[in-house]
């Protein structure tokens, strides 16, 4: 109990815990969000795969001295085209594709960030350090918020659809590759936003684990991206909460505490649980 009272009273005193806490909720937000989409369009392998692909865009950005979101957005997006490109001009399939280029992205990016920061920056890029979040990664943080809800407000049905059928949204005459795409840039900016807070190697566990949560809760998609953002920002809360107290690593403190809420939803969701299911049949 004391440490949470000394949990509360630095974020009274302390401006860099306060923009700390916010910006682990905003991702939280934005991870549950998007975690949704990733995991109804089967996309956990592509998800994983650009998480790990804008690590060389990373590095890239900041030897040139420009903004991370924009070298990350671009070697996001260039790993996406050359997973489709290599799934269509061969017969290897998704998977294996997904395999060859991501591993790739990551191994040059992991060189290029050796080659330009200390072994302690490179620890907090692949696993996050919330706390060394700054103001200004605050406001990209909420911008990269209000584009995520946007795009997902705009283009609500035309994701739900494709999720659901892609073949029948394509016979319906929606744009299903632009809209994959446009998907594939939202997640890109929320892997980079989430670099401080969980790091490039935990940002797949944050994006898919509160929204595979949410799923065995609910048969509805609103609602589902509703109670995995919920997940994702009391994760993001507790797992800060534990970084700070007990100086471990944000990253797996937050992606811990998701995995927590999966596994009580796991044993005792009333409709899905292993538990439930089991009094059922007796």
């Amino acid at each position: 109990m004391n440490s949470i009272a000394l949990f509360i009273d630095g974020l009274t005193k302390y401006n860099f815990l306060q923009t700390a806490l916010i910006t682990a909720i905003l991702v939280g937000i934005m991870s549950g969000i998007v975690g949704s989409f990733i995991i109804l369009r089967g996309m956990s392998l592509m998800g994983d795969a650009i998480s790990h692909a804008v690590l060389p865009g990373v590095a890239v950005a900041y030897m040139l001295g420009i903004n991370l979101l924009l070298g990350a957005s671009i070697f996001g997006l260039l790993a996406a085209m050359l997973i489709g490109f290599v799934t269509m001009k061969s017969q290897l399939k998704n998977d294996t594709a997904i395999g060859i280029v991501f591993s790739s992205f990551f191994a040059l990016g992991f060189i290029l960030i050796s080659m330009a920061e200390s072994a302690t920056n490179l620890h907090h890029i692949l696993f996050g350090n919330v706390l060394a979040v700054s103001d200004q990664d605050l406001i990209t943080t909420a911008i990269v918020l209000v584009v995520v809800v946007l795009f997902v407000v705009l283009f609500y049905k035309e994701l739900l659809i494709t999720s659901f059928d892609n073949t029948f949204a394509r016979a319906y005459g929606l744009k299903t590759q632009v809209l994959h795409y446009g998907l594939m840039l939202i997640l890109t900016l929320v892997t980079v936003t989430a670099l401080q807070t969980v790091g490039i190697i935990l940002i797949v566990a944050m994006l898919i684990t509160p929204a595979a949560t949410a799923y065995l809760l609910t048969n509805k998609m609103s609602s589902m991206i509703m109670i995995a953002a919920t997940f994702s920002v009391f994760a993001s809360v507790i797992g800060l909460y534990f970084s700070f107290t007990f100086n471990w690593a944000s990253g797996p403190a937050i992606v811990l505490t998701a995995a927590v809420f999966f596994l009580l939803a796991f044993l005792f969701s009333p409709k899905q649980g292993i538990f439930i299911k089991k009094r059922a049949a007796n």
